[in-house]
């Protein structure tokens, strides 16, 4: 059974340009009778000296309007995660009365800003003319935290969902892609507006362990107090109330949750912003983390392994299907980090498993990457160890 809005397909030839030819059309075919309004493409880099070539033979075969994407390590396709075989994924996606353009953006235009309006300019759109954005970026070129507090400044509440590329480690060298063209530096946005947008589904793999406190004293990335006792003293005693057989797995696991709206009463997974425990000394009672918190913010501990993030996927999909009930959801992007797979898992193809039971079938393409794009409680951050999900989804359906 297939989505009628969507179609994923992988090649693992070599660069035979008259089989891919064929390959793409056939795989167009698949879309048939609807045209194609998007292709999505994610290549690893055995495919890098040809990559552009390759492109323009996509485009022009399946009839792409809009070609966009990056290069991966590791690759996304249907239900399948691709981890070892080096190969092509290819996403083509309808999506009616909607409008898609898709824009570049590099370090010099980060450098050059001077305030929310220099990206209404450079991009041509304001918080009022986009619904959301996808975007691929390299991470060795481009300030990707300051780039995005940038874009949250300009677009607030549109959301961010994407990633950032992987590639060659060694040659720090990704590959940026855009309308059959090769970039190797910055990113490309694509802008949705219309009847299809995407709405994110962010796994941040953890699971809450003891109970949700009150951060009472701060100094920069230092925590001193939480309810107005030592941090150490809490998060000792939170681990201490753990069972026994949890304790030791915990202890080399543990994250801190920072709430985004501490004006809620009750706090459940997504509204946390995940970051790591970077030090914690038991003399000073302090806890520096991966943040900047603040008086007043609410915290709970977490523990991150391969049950707590499998958890923490389930739940996270199922409460995404009961807030879509009545959405058509025509198909999807995967962007899963590297520590995810098989390499936390033990098994293959958890995550694309899991959105196909509980959203598909769908055209469902992605990569795993070096840094997931997606929104905490209304606001875009850059996660790691998370599963971000990109869904288009048509609200009127």
């Amino acid at each position: 059974m297939q989505n009628e809005f969507s179609i994923a397909g992988y090649w693992t030839g070599d660069a035979d340009e008259a089989r891919f030819a064929a390959w793409c059309r056939d795989l167009c075919s698949k879309l048939h009778p609807h045209p194609v309004s998007l292709g999505l493409v994610f290549i690893s880099p055995r495919y890098f000296s040809v990559a552009e070539k390759l492109l323009d033979i996509l485009r022009v075969e399946a009839r792409i309007p809009w070609l966009v994407g990056c290069s991966g390590n590791s690759l996304v396709s249907g239900e399948r995660e691709i981890e070892e075989e080096a190969g092509i994924s290819v996403g083509l996606f309808y999506f009616p009365d909607t409008q898609l353009e898709a824009i570049r953006f590099n370090q010099e235009q980060v450098e050059e800003w001077n305030g929310a309006g220099y990206w209404h300019l450079e991009t041509g759109r304001t918080p009022e003319t986009v619904q959301s954005w996808l975007v691929f970026a390299d991470p060795f070129t481009l300030n990707s935290e300051v780039w995005l507090r940038q874009w949250n400044d300009a677009f607030p509440g549109v959301p961010i969902l994407g990633g950032l590329a992987s590639g060659d480690y060694a040659a720090r060298k990704t590959q940026i892609y855009c309308n059959g063209k090769v970039y190797e530096d910055g990113g490309v946005a694509l802008a949705f507006s219309g009847a299809v947008g995407m709405v994110g589904v962010i796994s941040q793999g953890c699971t809450p362990i003891g109970e949700a406190w009150t951060i009472t004293k701060t100094e920069r990335n230092v925590i001193l107090e939480i309810g107005n006792r030592p941090a150490y003293q809490v998060l000792f005693e939170t681990l201490s109330a753990l069972p026994a057989s949890l304790q030791a797995v915990t202890r080399g696991n543990l994250f801190v949750g920072l709430a985004m709206n501490e004006y809620q009463d009750d706090f459940q997974r997504g509204d946390f912003l995940i970051r790591n425990i970077l030090a914690a000394d038991a003399e000073t009672g302090a806890i520096a983390i991966g943040a900047l918190p603040r008086p007043g913010q609410t915290l709970q501990f977490h523990r991150r392994d391969a049950e707590a993030s499998s958890e923490d996927m389930t739940v996270t999909l199922r409460r995404s299907q009961n807030q879509l009930s009545g959405s058509r959801v025509l198909g999807g992007c995967l962007c899963s980090c590297n520590g995810r797979g098989y390499r936390l898992f033990g098994r293959v193809h958890h995550d694309a498993h899991r959105v196909q039971q509980a959203f598909g079938p769908l055209g469902l393409v992605g990569f795993f990457c070096n840094g997931e794009l997606g929104p905490i409680a209304g606001k875009n951050y850059l996660h790691g160890y998370t599963a971000s999900v990109a869904l288009f989804v048509q609200h009127s359906a």
